[in-house]
């Protein structure tokens, strides 16, 4: 009577926790639609991403529900109520079925999403060198005033004093080096005017000519584009190849499970049996 008594309580306890784990998966199937928006990549991929993510959860309650039905066979007052194994078995098809088809849409889905983050990429950069080639022409329109040019000679003057007496005075050299708030390329750049004075005047000339500053910052404009392209592919790659596989296993599992289940319990058998006797 005890084993009875305790295989009853074990089976209902499994059905209860196996019902509950599908039907909130169910639940939460139901609220990631909203707000519905089927042709969105962009929600399709959200969507895939979540229900994948929860895909574990059904699985486990399968097990548990069925577990619960095998506890049952320990008690003589089992399978009692309304029969629950084939309505369970036939969402675990359906499922297969979503998972499978989520893997190669989730797959094409990143891969548009990553092409259009590409292009998005190139536009901004394309943008903002097109912006600074305009920034550079407004630049040599004012260079050819007469007054413009020697205020910049002025200030060019003034720069080269001050980094002259700075290298000069090893006092103030040697705290400069030591100023943990001065970035470590400026750092380099000064070492490097100490070894090499004319690397000063080489340097002043680089940064007062508009031609060669426009030139380096369109070099920055392209790293940048070309470390976010690198980071939009990567991104995709992971999600791609974390949700796709991840997918495509839940698939094969609930297919196994439904189908190997729905056979199991004769389903699809009558039929096979009347063609053959034909």
């Amino acid at each position: 009577m005890n084993n009875s008594f305790a295989a009853a309580t074990a089976s209902r306890t499994l059905k209860i926790v196996g019902i509950i784990l599908i039907l909130s998966f169910l639940i939460d199937f139901v609220l990631l639609l909203f707000p519905f928006k089927p042709t969105d990549k962009g929600w399709q991929i959200n969507l895939a991403t979540a229900l994948v993510d929860r895909g574990i959860v059904p699985l486990v309650g399968l097990g548990m529900l069925f577990a619960g039905y095998w506890a049952d066979s320990f008690d003589s007052e089992g399978f009692g109520g309304f029969d629950l194994r084939m309505p369970a078995l036939v969402i675990s098809s359906l499922l297969g079925l979503m998972f499978l088809l989520i893997f190669p849409l989730h797959l094409n889905n990143i891969r548009q999403a990553s092409n259009q983050s590409i292009e998005q990429i190139s536009k901004q950069a394309e943008q903002a060198e097109t912006q600074l080639d305009s920034q550079l022409s407004q630049v040599k329109a004012q260079l050819g005033n007469e007054q413009i040019k020697a205020e910049l000679e002025k200030q060019k003057t003034q720069v080269k004093a001050q980094f002259t007496e700075l290298l000069k005075d090893e006092q103030k050299y040697k705290q400069a080096l030591e100023n943990p708030n001065l970035p470590a390329q400026q750092k380099e750049l000064l070492k490097k005017f100490k070894a090499n004075p004319e690397e000063l005047d080489k340097f002043i000339a680089q940064q007062s000519n508009p031609e060669q500053l426009a030139e380096q910052q369109k070099r920055q404009i392209r790293e940048k584009k070309e470390e976010a392209e690198k980071q939009a592919k990567d991104g995709a790659w992971k999600s791609g190849l974390r949700i796709g596989i991840s997918s495509l296993l839940l698939s094969i599992g609930y297919i196994i499970i439904g189908w190997t289940g729905l056979r199991s319990m004769g389903v699809g058998q009558g039929t096979t049996r009347k063609v053959a006797a034909r």
